[in-house]
């Protein structure tokens, strides 16, 4: 779908229809987007919408490949998101799907990175796993880059190709962070996600839907590695800010600090990982989203 330049308006003075499509997405992202939703309030009313509507139909993706369906039922209804999204318009019945064709009217939004994301998505169920981190560069670009293109496309900058490089940096980093995460509760799940190489150089074997077998000492030499990794991958995400208005700036600057903490305690503790998923309270998730609208950076 082509996207004509961002007109500024409100989705809450638009007709009846749009406004309640908007209205739908910010519902989803506010009891759905634990994490992105501190940032997510932090935008302007247009914006603030587009970005809802881009979240709500990468939730639907994500829940698809997440959901307890057979893996074919899984694939069929990815591809029936593949077919919608192309298929976007503001005359769908499908509330999503109204306010994601009216933002890509509004915005260049690049509507096609949601194909990346359905890939990666399909990935997931067929099982895909990783030899390398090469390998699994391409499914965190699929999956988390392809988002932070669209961010960018609501955001807006002066200078688009640099500022796609840093967005997709950015989204790496967001998604080595949620491997770092949910580690123990992918592994059970029957998903191991670390590149098979590094695990092989640490001396660390997981078996997927298997408990742990290496030893502790051996398992934080390798969780602080990739989080080292990862903290590289928000230097350089970092670098978008200064590309963005402030109040753009401050949106991605929570979502981005949010995630960045959790690394943080992740390295702290990483034995912490193997028993639970590692979380920030609600008190500290909205001091960071205080913090990036006063201008700090994470």
């Amino acid at each position: 779908m082509g996207a004509a330049a961002f007109d500024g308006r409100d989705p809450v003075s638009s007709p009846t229809r749009f406004r309640d499509a908007y209205q739908e997405c910010e519902r989803i992202t506010r009891e759905q987007a634990r994490n992105f939703s501190y940032g997510i309030r932090l935008l302007p009313g247009p914006k603030r919408g587009a970005l809802s509507a881009v979240y709500a139909f990468a939730r639907r993706v994500d829940d698809v490949g997440d959901g307890d369906l057979p893996r074919e039922d899984k694939l069929r209804e990815l591809k029936n998101c593949r077919e919608a999204v192309h298929q976007a318009s503001t005359d769908s019945t499908d509330p999503v799907l109204v306010a994601l064709a009216d933002a890509a009217n509004r915005m260049p939004l690049p509507l096609e990175a949601f194909d990346e994301l359905i890939d990666g998505c399909e990935a997931d169920v067929r099982g895909t796993s990783y030899t390398t981190f090469d390998e699994l560069l391409h499914y965190c670009r699929c999956v988390a880059g392809s988002i932070g293109r669209l961010s960018l496309g609501v955001f807006g900058t002066d200078d688009p190709r640099v500022a796609t490089a840093r967005a997709d940096a950015l989204g790496v980093a967001l998604q080595l962070t949620n491997i770092l995460r949910d580690v123990r509760e992918d592994q059970i799940n029957g998903r191991v996600y670390l590149p098979a190489s590094d695990l092989a150089h640490f001396g660390v074997h997981l078996e997927p839907g298997g408990g742990f077998v290496e030893d502790s000492a051996r398992w934080n030499r390798l969780m602080r590695f990739q989080a080292a990794r990862a903290d590289r991958w928000y230097t350089e995400g970092f670098r978008l800010l200064p590309m963005l208005d402030r109040r753009s700036r401050a949106c991605c600057a929570s979502m981005a600090g949010i995630y960045h903490q959790l690394l943080v305690r992740i390295a702290t503790n990483p034995n912490a990982a193997m028993h639970q998923r590692t979380s920030l309270s609600g008190w500290r998730k909205a001091g960071v989203a205080a913090r990036s609208l006063a201008g700090m950076t994470p």
